[in-house]
């Protein structure tokens, strides 16, 4: 079997999945109960929540330029805005939820290396974790009675396994003693591109790390917000601090490729998740598709700014 007859089958796959999950989640939500809180939404709500996701793709490009610049590569912030805002369309579309990632990294431009680009993409991405996990573990003791013992401990174990990773990978030292056995290429201690790549990571230092998660806790909240506000448009009376809790939940479990931009396992998610503070199953679905249609909106912004982009011959080769 080859490569791209591999890749077809597993897109297909995940299709189904996504098919599957959704027909299930909605039959147990039941339709006429969806679309009644779909009509009732206060889309005044929504529409300030649809401002803050445009808000949040300036505020996460902000920080990744930060990076750029703490790593000494030459990018632009309207670069940045551009790659995160094409990031989105590629991140909402394609089967992963980082899709967009690889996306910024080969379509960085002059001004940084591949190693740059994927290097502070990392970091870039793993200081929202740390951040929203940050929250979580903040709002724990004062919101862990609304949950069952078994999920408070897993969001607590979830994110200590984040802090401690994060730590590990930043320092480098003890990752680049336990990897000089790997070959060259593989290795975070070799001169091949991983290494240079690690490298890059482990350069952005204190400052860059640090002024990485200030941007994070500035968008998290802001995310955490949406949230609320979407909920809010929907008529659900959800404890704002619930949020914290689920949210950083959810954004974990949709790094797992096994749908289409998560279609599907984010809803049953939320079912799960909010059906422990009294929320019904039509409810939480709404909310699941009512947040997802933000970055739905966020990804064919990017995908209409690319199309144009490419058709004005204004995108640089990939390097």
């Amino acid at each position: 079997m080859t490569p791209t007859t591999r890749r077809l089958l597993l897109n297909l796959a995940r299709i189904l999945i996504s098919a599957v999950l959704l027909v299930w989640v909605l039959s147990q939500a039941g339709l006429e109960q969806l679309a009644a809180t779909a009509r009732s939404a206060d889309l005044r709500l929504y529409g300030l929540a649809l401002v803050l996701a445009v808000a949040g793709i300036l505020m996460r490009a902000a920080r990744w330029h930060w990076l750029l610049r703490a790593v000494g590569a030459r990018v632009s912030f309207g670069r940045a805005v551009y790659l995160y805002f094409v990031g989105a369309f590629f991140n909402t579309f394609l089967p992963t939820g980082f899709g967009g990632d690889v996306v910024r990294v080969l379509e960085i431009g002059p001004g940084a290396t591949s190693q740059q680009a994927a290097g502070t993409a990392l970091v870039d991405r793993l200081t929202g974790f740390i951040m929203l996990f940050v929250l979580a573990l903040v709002a724990l003791p004062f919101a862990y009675q609304l949950l069952p013992a078994n999920l408070a401990l897993l969001i607590a174990a979830l994110a200590a396994a984040v802090l401690l990773g994060s730590v590990l990978l930043f320092e480098g030292r003890l990752i680049r003693r336990l990897t000089r056995w790997l070959p060259a290429a593989l290795s975070p201690a070799g001169d091949a591109w991983i290494g240079r790549t690690y490298a890059v990571i482990t350069a952005c230092g204190a400052r860059g790390v640090g002024g990485a998660l200030l941007w994070s806790l500035i968008f998290n909240l802001s995310l955490i917000v949406e949230s609320v506000l979407v909920s809010r448009a929907l008529g659900l009376s959800v404890p704002a601090g619930i949020f914290f809790l689920f949210v950083p939940v959810a954004v974990a479990a949709l790094l797992v490729p096994i749908s289409i931009a998560g279609l599907g396992v984010r809803e049953g998610l939320y079912v799960t998740l909010f059906g422990q503070v009294g929320v019904g199953a039509a409810e939480a679905v709404a909310l699941s598709l009512a947040l997802y249609s933000l970055d739905v909106a966020m990804g064919l912004v990017g995908g209409l700014i690319y199309l144009v982009a490419g058709l004005a011959g204004l995108r640089p080769k990939a390097r």
